[in-house]
């Protein structure tokens, strides 16, 4: 079976895909510091709360043209 062809992916500058795998007290800790930090979307969890899959703006990395 030949493999479907893939679409390139696109980034914004700043923005992070995070996916985060821990027991479900590690998990939450991680959310909650990065919450702490940054600009973060709402989390979602699953695996009963072992998993969890947010995007984290850590600002427009793009470099200064000047």
């Amino acid at each position: 079976m030949a493999r479907r062809e893939r679409t390139p992916c696109a980034y914004l500058p700043g923005i992070a895909d995070v996916r985060i795998c821990g027991d479900q007290a590690t998990v939450r800790a991680v959310l909650d510091v990065l919450a702490a930090e940054f600009r973060t979307t709402s989390a979602r969890e699953y695996d009963g709360g072992q998993r969890a899959y947010l995007q984290l703006d850590a600002g427009c990395t793009d470099p200064d043209p000047s």
